[in-house]
């Protein structure tokens, strides 16, 4: 299948040729304001599915949202005519094109040139109108709250809300492409005359703001977002792709001593917390039991031995460990427990326990095993 794209270079535009090519939709036509007439009557000859994303949103002056907006889409549907092309049309509109104000009614005269073009030639047309679309490659201070406020939180700079109140409708690139692509094989998602996102976040101005404080933070409270919650999640992903390319890395703090060292990597409420433990060759560490608190260990590097008495009993149980065969061992509560470097490198240790640590109630009790 011939696809054409329009805004190509665009931040929708990118995020669906992307995944078209994932997909293996090698034949993509590519298309801009840029582009020259003749090029794009090629195009509109050869086209078997039209994705219209080109338009203005903030142009310079008003008169680009003629020439920008519905003007590039006349000149669109009139090239499809004259070259006898019924393809399906994709047409991207706003939620603002019912509102009274340039943007808004140049995107509408765009949606009435698209269903005059369906009327007089027959041909299927999809017109979303969406709402403010957030995720990876969009332009930050330009139309999306959400791209500034990750650029800006991620690059140091301040964030300016004069209304923390203000309730957003967002929708994330990753549900537009996916509908797009369904469309494009016949399985949109209706309603009434237009297509929409069946996926929309509702979310008020200051949350989204303090969430994306919150995923700064979390570098030196080692806390990990509610992936759980959709919006969470994808606003998480959208923050980390505006990072400074020499901001992708972050120190954390190693306990160190004679016998190796102790680092902390996350913590979560709900899920427990991820360390890192490195024995020397002939060192134990632990010796302790806990009432609550339970462990996973998981040797990654080196060769360990993990030991077990169970309070009140002198049998002690054995687990001969090693990077070389992973595997997790769990440790009970009511076991005092210790893991011994038994080899001739360092012991590399991925643990998980099910509750942060707590210095105030460590629940940890020092007994040999």
């Amino acid at each position: 299948m011939k696809i054409l794209v329009t805004g190509a270079n665009g931040f929708i535009g990118k995020n669906l040729i992307a995944e078209l090519r994932n997909r293996n939709y090698s034949d993509i036509l590519t298309a801009d304001r840029d582009t020259i007439p003749s090029l794009l009557d090629k195009y509109t000859k050869e086209c078997e599915f039209v994705f219209h994303l080109a338009g203005v949103n903030r142009p310079d002056n008003q008169e680009e949202f003629k020439t920008g907006n519905y003007g590039y889409t006349n000149d669109l549907m009139e090239l499809l005519e004259k070259n006898n092309n019924r393809s399906p049309v994709m047409i991207s509109s706003s939620t603002q094109a019912i509102l009274d104000n340039p943007y808004g009614i140049s995107k509408k005269i765009c949606e009435d040139s698209a269903f005059l073009h369906s009327r007089k030639t027959g041909a299927k047309v999809l017109i979303y109108r969406f709402p403010n679309v957030f995720g990876k490659w969009c332009r930050p201070n330009y139309n999306s709250v959400v791209a500034t406020f990750c650029h800006n939180t991620a690059h140091e700079l301040p964030v300016t809300i004069n209304d923390p109140n203000v309730v957003m409708t967002l929708v994330y690139i990753d549900d537009v492409v996916e509908e797009l692509i369904n469309a494009m094989n016949g399985k949109e998602n209706r309603n009434g005359e237009f297509c929409e996102i069946p996926v929309k976040h509702t979310v008020a101005l200051g949350k989204i703001a303090e969430l994306i404080n919150s995923f700064k933070e979390s570098r030196r409270t080692l806390s990990i977002p509610d992936m759980a919650d959709g919006f969470e999640k994808k606003l998480y992903s959208t923050y980390l792709s505006y990072l400074p390319s020499d901001r992708f890395s972050y120190p954390l703090h190693m306990n160190e001593d004679k016998r190796g060292s102790f680092t902390e990597i996350f913590r979560t409420i709900e899920r427990g917390q991820f360390s890192v433990n490195i024995v020397k060759p002939g060192i134990a560490k632990g010796n302790h039991w806990h009432n609550s608190k339970t462990e996973k260990f998981i040797v990654v590097s080196g060769k360990g031995l993990i030991r077990f008495r169970k309070l009140y009993t002198s049998e002690i149980i054995e687990y001969s460990v090693s990077g070389d065969k992973l595997e997790a061992v769990d440790i009970p509560t009511g076991y005092t427990h210790s893991i011994t470097n038994v080899g001739e490198t360092d012991l590399i240790t991925l643990m998980w326990a099910n509750e942060a640590f707590n210095a105030d109630k460590p629940d940890t009790y020092f007994l040999e095993v």
